[in-house]
């Protein structure tokens, strides 16, 4: 999870806030564009770190087939999630359903990479999905709305920290020898 992992979460958690204030606030218009600013910055912050010297994040090449593999089954998730409730008549619920699609999508990250927030995050996102299905509508798709974008834009933020502090790290200069002073001066 490095820097550009950051600037697609941060996308998410921007898209997550946007759906929420469109289809839950009923906002209409350029305000909806407000939640898009984080996504700018962070992805300002991501391109500085990505233009450090030094390797970075890098997934192995396994990492990277288990990430292709969620995201493929996200894609998918997302569509099918979206139609189901839609066309079953609940429009209500399509947040908490694609808090749970996209949750479900970071938990064979965590295990396949492995790399453990990605199974906190996995597990918030699960968690806003399961509150926007108890709590009484349309309070459940605020609070799953919202809890999703505010954890992918925590979690993007946290990325590229991540991979700024290993960049810095691997490409500092080795330290100089550490000279003596002889004995004889």
């Amino acid at each position: 999870m490095g820097a550009v992992g950051a600037i697609i979460m941060s996308f998410f958690g921007a898209l997550f806030a946007a759906m929420t204030l469109a289809l839950q606030l009923h906002w209409t218009g350029p305000p909806l564009l407000l939640p898009f600013l984080p996504f700018i910055a962070i992805a300002i912050l991501a391109s500085r770190v990505l233009r450090m010297p030094g390797p970075g994040i890098a997934p192995s090449a396994r990492g990277e087939r288990v990430i292709l593999w969620s995201s493929i089954g996200e894609g998918v998730g997302l569509f099918v999630a979206a139609n189901l409730v839609v066309n079953v008549g609940h429009r209500e619920l399509l947040l908490p359903a694609m808090a749970l699609v996209v949750g479900l999508h970071f938990l064979p990250m965590a295990w396949g990479i492995p790399f453990r927030p990605f199974a906190y995050l996995g597990l918030c996102l699960l968690l806003s999905a399961f509150a926007g299905y108890v709590v009484p509508q349309p309070f459940g798709g605020e609070i799953a709305g919202a809890a999703a974008a505010i954890a992918l834009v925590l979690a993007a933020l946290l990325a590229v920290r991540r991979d700024w502090r290993a960049r810095r790290i691997r490409s500092a200069p080795a330290p100089a020898a550490v000279r003596r002073p002889s004995r004889n001066a």
